[in-house]
This record gives C-alpha cells, structure tokens and sequence, in this order.
C-alpha cells in the first residue's frame, strides 16, 4: 500500500505556493491516497499514550498551546501502516517535494501527533527562527467532527503591523483565512518574519478531539546554528 500520492505532490506549484499572500502556505486535498489515509486514520496512536502539555508559558505573553501531544521516536511503538508511512516521510521522494516547495535541501524532519479537547486554542504566533516550515495532516472527518466546532489552520495577515514578539488577538489582523481541516486536507506553510497563524477555541464535545499529525521542517546548517548559539551566549554573559 502507497500512503503519499506522488503524483499529487508533483502536481503542486512551487511558484504559486512561494508567491501565496502573506507567506508561502498551501490547503490542498489528497496528498495521501484514499486507502492510505483510511489506514492511517483507523490506526491512530490511542490518546491515553500522549502527553498533556497545558499552561505552558510561551514568550512574549502569547497564550499557552494547550493539548495532548506524542513525539516520535524511533523506539515508538506503531501500527504498521504509520511506520510505512513515516518511511514514506523519510524518503527521497517526499524529502524532494519538501526541497522543490521550499526552495532548500538545508532540513531535517521531525515529527509529533497533537490530539486537542474542546476549550484549547493555537494563539496567534510566528515560530521559531529555526523552523522552515510545517506541513500539517489532518486527520477528522464527518464521522467525528464539526466543522463548526473549529479545528481549521488560520492564516492570519497582519498587513505588516505586528513585531512577531509580540501577542495579537485574532481580532487584530486585518485579514483571515480559514483552511479546510475535515477529511484528506493537509496544510504545508513556510516560516518568514509575519507568518502568524494559530487555531481557534475548539467547542466539540467533551469525548472529541481535534487529531492532526504534523512534519516539522527545521532549519539544518550546523554552522549558522552554531554561530547563533555563541552570539546568543555572549549576548546573556555581556
């Protein structure tokens, strides 16, 4: 069984996803094949293997990320389906989809599932220097979700107003854009200086989850991230 359908991933315009407004981002259907995500869906690490990650302090006053949280590791524990999955991730087709939309072979990938309980919310925020990007598997469908209970990725404009140390409401932005995060959706977005984003306060019941898996792009130049380290480290010594 395939998981990612390459096809679809070439299809995807690498222009148009780095010319998208306000940052590069892209919400499209069917970047896993229709068995594949049903396996995936119907194997789904169980909630009671994750972490609860809630009221941790974030920088610049921004509001806690609350949430359930599994990283992977290579010892973890999964159903096959997922760990042919992962291989698929880790392979050189997917890993030259990831170079060809983001314009750089310079990541590596790391991976996390996030499972959220109503009442929790992504605040607006940028990420971190070290991140290139993410791209987002959502993994709901009609069967167990709303799409008025919330879930959706926003795309948040801040028309250039915002410094990304800081903490805007949602209200603030001039304009936002709501993905598609039922079904066989995934969402792919690359880090830059206004790259807000953030989730909602979920309102689903009390027994339903908002499961998403996530590919986390980091940066990886060893000796830009050495020399960030020193000159962070001379900056608290001075």
């Amino acid at each position: 069984m395939r998981y990612l359908d390459f096809e679809a991933l070439e299809r995807l315009d690498a222009r148009a996803f780095q010319e998208q407004h306000p940052y590069p981002w892209a919400n499209p259907a069917g970047l896993l094949t229709v068995e594949g995500y049903a396996a995936l869906r119907d194997s789904l690490p169980s909630a009671e293997r994750f972490t609860e990650v809630v009221g941790k302090v974030r920088r610049y006053g921004q509001q806690s990320h609350d949430r359930l949280a599994l990283e992977y590791s290579p010892d973890l524990e999964l159903s096959p389906h997922w760990q042919a999955f992962l291989d698929e991730l880790n392979g050189p087709r997917y890993r030259q989809f990831l170079t060809r939309m983001l314009g750089t072979r310079a990541f590596r990938l790391r991976y996390h599932w996030h499972y959220t309980p109503a009442g929790c919310s992504v605040s607006p925020h940028c990420d971190a220097r070290e991140k290139l990007g993410s791209h987002i598997f959502y993994f709901n469908t009609e069967d167990d979700w709303q799409a008025e209970w919330g879930g959706q990725t926003l795309v948040l404009d801040d028309g250039g107003r915002f410094d990304s140390k800081s903490a805007p409401a949602f209200e603030d932005f001039e304009r936002i854009i709501e993905s598609r995060a039922l079904g066989n959706h995934s969402f792919l977005f690359c880090r830059r200086g206004n790259s807000w984003h953030g989730v909602r306060e979920l309102t689903c019941p009390p027994d339903h989850y908002r499961k998403v898996f996530i590919v986390v792009i980091d940066e990886h130049r060893p000796l830009k991230q050495l020399s960030r380290r020193i000159k962070r480290l001379f900056g608290r010594v001075a």
